[in-house]
C-alpha cells in the first residue's frame, strides 16, 4: 500500500494576494491555476523540487475568514523543508518575510519561524541527516 499527502488546503483572503506572496516572494512554482465558478478557482502551489502543495482558498462567509492566519490556533502549522537554511533565510528576509524569531540549532537542525502573508506560522528547517 502507497499512500501520501498531496495538497493541504490554506484559507487566504484573496487568490492573487496569495499566489504573489507564495509565488512571487517564497518561489513556489504555480501548478494551476483554473476558475471554477465567477467567486471560486483552483488554484495549486508547490515549493521548488516539491511534489505535494497548497491549494490556495479564498475564504468565504464569517467562520472562514475567521480563520485566515490562524488555522492552527496560533502554532506552527506548515514546516518548509530546504536543503540551504542560510541561503532560504537570507533571501526571504530581502524579499520581506517576517521572522518572528532568530535561527536557532535543534538537535534535529536549523530552525525559523515566520509568517505568511496571512498570518500563518511556518518553520523554514533544513533537518539534520544521520550520519
Amino acid at each position: 500500500m502507497s499512500q501520501k499527502l498531496s495538497l493541504i488546503t490554506l484559507l487566504v483572503r484573496d487568490y492573487d494576494e496569495a499566489i504573489g506572496f507564495y509565488v512571487g516572494t517564497l518561489g513556489f512554482e504555480l501548478r494551476e491555476d483554473t476558475t471554477l465558478t465567477a467567486e471560486k478557482r483552483w488554484v495549486v502551489v508547490v515549493p521548488p523540487g516539491g511534489s505535494g502543495g497548497l491549494l490556495l482558498a479564498r475564504a468565504v462567509g464569517d467562520r472562514q475568514r475567521a480563520a485566515v492566519g490562524d488555522q492552527s490556533g496560533g502554532r506552527v502549522f506548515l514546516f518548509l523543508e530546504t536543503d540551504d537554511f542560510a541561503r532560504d533565510h537570507s533571501a526571504y528576509i530581502e524579499r520581506g518575510v517576517r521572522f518572528i524569531e532568530p535561527p536557532r540549532i535543534e538537535p534535529y537542525g536549523s530552525v525559523a519561524v515566520f509568517e505568511d502573508i496571512c498570518g500563518n506560522r511556518w518553520d523554514l528547517v533544513q533537518l539534520r541527516r544521520a550520519s
